[in-house]
């Protein structure tokens, strides 16, 4: 179980782990091309060696996903594809988050319920509906039966349809739902959800904000290596956060949430890194505009 992020002699949170992989895909900008020298830089900047960033490259290459044009840091890579997608999450998920923070999503308190029960002939259609199940926030109750806090109903039965098993899913809805003697909304979340984990990682979250923040307000300003290091490090550690959090409505969730605050944070940091491109006329990552879409405060 996360304990937290180690802190460092100077008191700022660690750099969350970053897969080379993660790296290279940070680094397309908007015309879809990788500078290698950018790369190899911000590379070393997050402690990776140029052997790490060559495989990983090659690898790349070697499956489709990139082209490359010259060697080594003079190199520049294509992306076939737009590889970012995975570097943010999904930005209807962020915007929710957002608009519970601001008050603008209250809880009308209702529980959804989803139980299936789809043969071993089907197992693959099975573990596709669970892992949907999971991804929209919903906890399992027991075998089978899986409950919500949000309206994701209509999420859930679009996937059934698509995997071939919407005959096997039952769905209702209710205001009191108990699970033994457990009756209370809050303690039911609380039940339900690892919610100490996620307020954890959100506190991790924060912690690496704020570092980040303070750095970008000093003198002499960061370089702008830098920056884009610390892009990429704040789309790891923002991902790393949200990414487990069922968006539960904060009338079930201890108060105060770290995740607001955290996210009140990412976001500061995040426009002070937009508002402050790369000089020299080099195009902005990709990864901005991702952000701009999911998180910055005034996305639709």
């Amino acid at each position: 179980m996360n304990t937290g992020a180690p802190a460092r002699a100077d008191g700022s949170a660690e750099r969350p782990e970053i897969p080379t992989r993660l790296v290279v895909q940070a680094m397309v900008r908007e015309d879809g091309t990788v500078d290698a020298a950018d790369l190899y830089t911000v590379a070393g900047l997050l402690g990776m060696s140029d052997q790490q960033i060559r495989l990983c490259v090659k690898r790349l290459v070697t499956e489709g996903r990139f082209t490359q044009e010259g060697r080594g840091r003079r190199a520049t890579l294509h992306a076939v594809a737009d590889v970012t997608g995975a570097l943010a999450p999904d930005a209807a998920h962020v915007r929710h988050a957002y608009r519970q923070d601001a008050g603008l999503a209250p809880w009308d308190g209702a529980w959804h319920l989803f139980a299936f029960a789809i043969p071993e002939s089907q197992r693959t259609a099975r573990d596709t509906l669970r892992e949907h199940l999971l991804h929209l926030g919903a906890a399992p109750v027991q075998s089978g039966l899986y409950i919500a806090a949000n309206p994701v109903t209509e999420l859930v039965e679009a996937q059934a349809r698509h995997l071939g098993v919407i005959g096997t899913l039952t769905r209702l809805t209710t205001t009191d739902p108990r699970i033994g003697d457990i009756a209370d909304p809050r303690d039911l979340a609380a039940e339900l959800w690892p919610l100490g984990e996620i307020a954890r990682g959100h506190e991790d979250l924060a912690a690496f904000a704020q570092a980040r923040l303070a750095r970008l307000t000093e003198r002499p300003e960061p370089s702008d290596a830098e920056r884009l290091t610390m892009a990429v490090e704040l789309a790891a550690q923002f991902t790393a956060a949200m990414m487990p959090d069922p968006l539960l409505p904060p009338e079930l969730l201890p108060q105060p949430w770290p995740g607001n605050r955290a996210r009140r944070l990412a976001a500061d940091c995040w426009e002070h890194l937009r508002d402050a491109p790369p000089a020299g006329g080099t195009p902005n990552l990709r990864l901005f505009a991702l952000y701009a879409d999911a998180l910055l405060p005034g996305a639709p």
